[in-house]
């Protein structure tokens, strides 16, 4: 059973490139995509973006700490592709309440998949190589290599697209 079906939520075209949080705003919405790809990334004092988790189909994306402790959000989040979204109101918890238990578990076992990517991203970025952080990459999204620009990834990854279109091959080879 999907979450969604129970509950009449709302379905959204996004165009590529628009932002759906910025820094500093308040967000009561979480976003589940049917279609495309959005990121969070955060921008740091010298303009650098550095991107935090990317939200391909059937993946759920919002700043927690925004939703759940309404601070302003340190995330920016924007649509990568275009893309079909489930806007998830987070706070009209008496439609919530009423939802059967399995329902609940699959809405908070997607975001709990969520979590878990973020901790060990957090992770690789501390203590992987960037060998080990793309093959983690290919590993957590493995049908977005096809579909996202080479600029993405190695910001994701950390490293420049001159740096992953050099290493490309040797990347390749430490896979097999």
């Amino acid at each position: 059973m999907d979450f969604f079906t129970n509950i009449n939520f709302r379905v959204k075209k996004i165009k590529k490139g628009t932002i759906l949080l910025a820094k500093g705003s308040t967000c009561k919405l979480a976003y589940k995509v049917i279609k495309g790809c959005l990121k969070s990334y955060v921008i740091d004092d010298t303009g650098e973006e550095h991107i935090l988790q990317f939200a391909p189909e059937d993946w759920i994306l919002s700043d927690l700490d925004n939703l759940l402790n309404n601070k302003p959000s340190l995330i920016f989040i924007k649509a990568i592709e275009d893309c079909e979204v489930i806007e998830i109101n987070t706070l009209i918890s008496n439609q919530i309440e009423t939802l059967e238990k399995n329902v609940l578990i699959e809405q908070n076992s997607k975001l709990i998949r969520s979590l878990i990517s973020m901790n060990r991203r957090i992770i690789h970025l501390l203590s992987a190589t960037a060998v080990e952080r793309y093959l983690d990459f290919l590993e957590t999204y493995p049908a977005l290599m096809q579909r996202l620009p080479l600029k993405l990834i190695a910001a994701y990854i950390g490293v420049t697209p001159e740096y992953l279109s050099v290493r490309g091959k040797v990347f390749a080879i430490s896979k097999i």
